[in-house]
Formats: structure tokens, C-alpha cells, sequence
């Protein structure tokens, strides 16, 4: 296979190595953590899990990435890349730690959730210093084929450490704070690993002049500013961010209804709701992944305005048919359905992005995505907490999210044959 034998040629050089070890370790690590925290929020037997404590955990998780993600890349022009990895990931070791401390004292929960607001923000200067320091590790001919695989490895990486601390939750500790210890001492495996790479190996180039941080920090509030008016002239790209903003908030409103029947409506036991919430996430990313393998085609077919709409129409009509009956079956089968039409649309929402925007104004605009997929997000959650019952049945969320199908597939068609 191409994959594997293009994954051959950049292990054969050793600091690509080192770097995707560091990548592979903090990622593994952030997997195990956010589960850990997921699962102490939903099934801790202390905690009376309600949707707010849901939408405020992913508040923690997800707001980070667009409140900070736009200023990581100025900060890390002024910072050693190396120095990031590993004081970055020995700092989330301590705050993990401090994070597994809180779970099992009787704190203030505002103190629980500000250590995981910390430990998710620190994130955000790694994940970017690893794409930034990949062209220092990789010749010009192959940085294409590094900048595929090693992303790709590293989500697995993620998914592989969140599997194994819904193993460990289940099958060796029923504390989510091990857990969460676990996830500390991988990142501290994660700073002890880019200890192998030179200090200077990873840049900036110290004899390259950089703006003074404060200009830096106002000129990237300018730049999202500028990114957001070419945006808005463009509408082909405009709709497709605007469809694929309502399609995340759709998603995002049913996960937090899938994690409250899970916790109450589908079990007897914490056990029990925690492996269908393991499988319900596990049958989404095959639908994640299934959408890797059919989108090329079906864009290909018609056209990537054209997936969208085939996306959103179906998830409109699936989603109540496999909604309304709330029973585990149907529901994931829903779960792989979604899985399937979010990624769907949004590889074809990048697609359109990339070719309908100028080039000098494509990582504004990806800033500007990245804020608006993860907000959505955070919003649907806030949505589902003020709508969902305690048990997750909810007949008039699951509406609702289905009329923003109907009405994205409607209106993304409308504009296509006009």
C-alpha cells in the first residue's frame, strides 16, 4: 500500500521520529484525559449528572481551541518550539494531577473544572507547535506526505488513548481519578520524549525578525477581522461554513442527549451506560471514517455543494425515524448515520473553502472555521441542557435538530441552482 510504504520513508528519519513520538505521546494522552474527564462529569456515582454539567464540560473542553487558537501560532513565533513540548506537556502533567486531586476532594466544582480549562488550553500551543516544527524534520518532497499521515496518526493516537481509558474505567478502576493519572503520566512520557530533540533543531530561527508580541497579538485580531470580510465576499464558501456550523450544532445537541440516556434512560447500572456510550462513540467514528472513503466519490458525483445537500437531507429524514423511538438499537444506528453525513460535509466544506477563498487569506478563514465548529458545539450543548428532561427524552430536540437539517439541505440547494 502507498500509505505504508510512504510511512516507511519518513520513519527511516530519525528526528521525524522523535518529533511524531512527541505527537503520538500528548495526543494518547489528551485521549485518555478528556475521556477520563467526560466520564466523571456523566457516570461518577458522586456526581448528579444533569445537561448543564455536560455543556459546561464541553465548554471546558472545546472553548480553548477557539479563544486561544487563534493567538498560538504569534506566541509560538516568540517561543522555542521544543521548549513548548516539554514544558508545555510537563505542565499538563502537574495540572492533570492536580485535576485527579480535585476529583477526590470536596472542592468547589468551579476549581475542578478551571484545572481542565487549563490542561485543554495548554493543548492548543502543543497540537500547533507540532505542525509548525514538521517542516524542520522533513525535507520539501516529502512534507505533503508528513503532513498527511502524521495529523492522521496522531487522531488515532487520541482515539487508541481514549479507548484505553474506557478500558481502564471499566475493567481496572472504577476511579475516574486513576484515570485521569494515567493520562498525567503520558504526558509526562510526551515532555520526556521531546527531551530527545535539540533545543535549537525545531526554531523559530532566532535570526529572523519578529514582530514585537503586542503588534503581533493586534495585527492577528485585524487579520480574523479582514478573513471575515473576504469571507462574506465570497458566498459559495460563506454558505458552506454556515451549513456546516448548523450541522456541528446539530451533532452536538444529540451527543449530549445520547450521554444522558446512556447515564439514565438505557441502564441499570454506571457500568453498563458507560460501555454503550464507548460503543455509541466508537460507531460514530466509523461513520467518521466511512465518510473518508465515500466522499471523494460522492463529491466527485454531485459535486461538493451537492454532498451537502445529501448529507443534510438525510440526516433529516434518519435522524427522527431513529430518534423518536429513544432505544439504544436504532440509535446507534443513527450515530454511524451522522458520523457518516457530518464528516461527509465537512471534507466537502473544506474543499469548498480552500478553492473558493484567495490563498493569502486561507488561514484566516480556517482560524475563522476553527472558532465557529467548536462554538457551535459549545452552543448545541447549551441548547440540549435547557431543552433535555434528566433521562435525555426529549421529542422536541429531536425536532428541532431536524428541521436544521431540513433547513440546511433547503437552503444549500436553493443556492446552488440559483
Amino acid at each position: 500500500m502507498a500509505v505504508v510504504r510512504d510511512l516507511r520513508v519518513l520513519l527511516r528519519l530519525r528526528d521525524f521520529r522523535r518529533l511524531l513520538a512527541v505527537r503520538l505521546l500528548s495526543q494518547g494522552a489528551d485521549g485518555v484525559y478528556q475521556v477520563a474527564l467526560a466520564t466523571y462529569v456523566v457516570f461518577s456515582p458522586e456526581n448528579q449528572t444533569s445537561p448543564a454539567a455536560v455543556a459546561t464540560a464541553m465548554a471546558v473542553l472545546l472553548l480553548p481551541y477557539s479563544l486561544v487558537g487563534p493567538f498560538a501560532g504569534v506566541l509560538l513565533d516568540h517561543w522555542r518550539r521544543r521548549q513548548v513540548f516539554v514544558y508545555g506537556n510537563l505542565l499538563r502533567a502537574l495540572l492533570a494531577s492536580g485535576t485527579a486531586v480535585l476529583m477526590v476532594t470536596d472542592v468547589p466544582k468551579w476549581l475542578f473544572y478551571v484545572s481542565a480549562l487549563c490542561v485543554t488550553a495548554v493543548n492548543r500551543f502543543v497540537l500547533a507547535g507540532l505542525s509548525a516544527a514538521l517542516p524542520r524534520v522533513v525535507d520539501t518532497d516529502r512534507l505533503v506526505i508528513a503532513n498527511s499521515l502524521s495529523p492522521t496518526a496522531g487522531t488515532l493516537a487520541a482515539t487508541a488513548g481514549g479507548g484505553l481509558a474506557f478500558v481502564v474505567r471499566l475493567v481496572g478502576s472504577d476511579s475516574d481519578a486513576t484515570v485521569v493519572l494515567l493520562g498525567a503520566i503520558v504526558y509526562l512520557c510526551a515532555s520526556l520524549s521531546a527531551l530527545r530533540l535539540d533545543v535549537q533543531l525545531l526554531g523559530p530561527d532566532p535570526k529572523l525578525a519578529r514582530p514585537e508580541l503586542r503588534s503581533a497579538v493586534a495585527g492577528t485580531v485585524r487579520g480574523l477581522l479582514s478573513g471575515v470580510r473576504h469571507l462574506a465576499s465570497r458566498p459559495r464558501a460563506a454558505r458552506a461554513l454556515g451549513a456546516m456550523t448548523l450541522m456541528r450544532f446539530c451533532y452536538g445537541a444529540l451527543l449530549v442527549m445520547v450521554l444522558m440516556l446512556c447515564r439514565y434512560a438505557w441502564s441499570s447500572s454506571e457500568s453498563r451506560g458507560l460501555a454503550l456510550l464507548g460503543l455509541a462513540v466508537g460507531i460514530s467514528g466509523a461513520g467518521f471514517f466511512a465518510a473518508a472513503v465515500v466522499t471523494p466519490a460522492a463529491a466527485g458525483r454531485f459535486g461538493p455543494d451537492g454532498w451537502i445537500v445529501v448529507c443534510a437531507a438525510v440526516a433529516a429524514l434518519l435522524e427522527p425515524a431513529l430518534g423518536l423511538p429513544f432505544e439504544p438499537g436504532p440509535m446507534l444506528v443513527a450515530a454511524f448515520v451522522l458520523g457518516l453525513t457530518t464528516q461527509g460535509a465537512k471534507i466537502s466544506t473544506d474543499t469548498v473553502v480552500q478553492s473558493s477563498v484567495e490563498d493569502g487569506f486561507r488561514g484566516r478563514i480556517f482560524s475563522v472555521y476553527d472558532v465557529l465548529f467548536n462554538v457551535s458545539f459549545v452552543g448545541a450543548a447549551g441548547v440540549a441542557a435547557l431543552m433535555l428532561p434528566p433521562d435525555g427524552r426529549s421529542v422536541p430536540l429531536v425536532i428541532l435538530v431536524a428541521a436544521v437539517y431540513a433547513m440546511v439541505a433547503l437552503a444549500m440547494r436553493r443556492r446552488r441552482f440559483t
